[in-house]
């Protein structure tokens, strides 16, 4: 039962995360498209019952995920996002009218079994509940170097697949911080009250991280095409969230031969992954839509 919840509250966070993606992308192609900022598309889409969904389906996400943190393992949870875009094609395939074809299907299979037999073979267990001051200086300068250094290299490069996939792995490394200081915060929440919440550094923290995340991976989008991106956030905020929960908080993954099979695991998601970013249902949900010239 102990490993049951989070693993119920993560994957919740997903199918949230997902059904968020697909109403407020009807949302978002409901609404009057533009080259430039429109100060009234947040009036436009205020209006649209489908966009409020959407909001209220990422608030769940929210909710879900910090309570799958705060009772269980980083290793057990955060992985099971992997399945987010698979849940996402599934849902918009039924609400858009669209068939996927049979390469979807065999993608989907290749999610979701990579993802069974990685974290079977892997067989992650809880650690302590918090990791200590002297934990996090290395974690929060690494993560933060290699986001910086990925940025710049994306900045440097022309719009493509590079650029792309560099702010995609940029972002994905902020989503597994966001979920290291979370899970922290939460904690801090559970055993020492509200006001010892809002006055701990983590909680303003995993704000910073997940705001900035977010605009990397809207970036990663605009960038060039999905194929390039998604694969990189897929698999680096999984990789990488599995790092952290193992060097903050001491939890403990199977190693030896059980790399064999943890690594046709992340194999299997890989495939499935980047065979779900060339379905041009993907792109649609997901990707940000061309904007239209602004009339004269």
């Amino acid at each position: 039962m102990q490993v049951l919840l989070p693993v119920l509250f993560a994957l919740g966070a997903a199918l949230s995360n997902a059904v968020a993606t697909v109403l407020q992308r009807l949302a978002a192609l409901s609404v009057p498209r533009s080259a430039g900022f429109r100060l009234g598309l947040m009036l436009d889409l205020v209006r649209r019952p489908v966009w409020l969904g959407g909001i209220l389906a990422v608030i769940a996400a929210a909710v879900f995920q910090a309570t799958a943190l705060a009772t269980g393992a980083m290793t057990v949870v955060q992985p099971l996002f992997v399945i987010e875009l698979p849940l996402a094609l599934l849902i918009a395939s039924r609400v858009m009218h669209r068939r996927l074809t049979a390469w979807a299907w065999v993608a989907v299979g290749c999610v979701v079994v990579g993802l069974g037999v990685a974290m079977g073979a892997a067989s992650p267990s809880a650690g302590i509940p918090r990791a200590p001051v002297e934990r996090w200086l290395p974690a929060l300068a690494g993560c933060g170097g290699a986001i910086v250094l990925l940025s710049l290299v994306a900045l440097k490069r022309p719009e493509g697949r590079v650029r792309a996939g560099c702010l995609g792995a940029a972002a994905a490394i902020g989503y597994a911080l966001t979920a290291a200081l979370m899970k922290s915060a939460m904690h801090i929440l559970t055993d020492d009250g509200v006001p010892a919440f809002f006055l701990a550094w983590q909680t303003y923290a995993f704000a910073v991280a997940g705001a900035g995340a977010l605009f990397l991976l809207q970036n990663a989008m605009q960038a060039g095409p999905l194929v390039a991106s998604q694969p990189a956030l897929t698999l680096g905020d999984a990789l990488v969230s599995l790092a952290l929960g193992v060097t903050l908080y001491d939890e403990q993954v199977r190693g030896g031969w059980w790399l064999v099979p943890e690594l046709l695991g992340v194999a299997l998601i890989a495939v499935g992954a980047v065979t779900l970013a060339r379905i041009p249902l993907a792109t649609l949900i997901v990707a940000p839509a061309p904007a239209e010239p602004a009339q004269d």
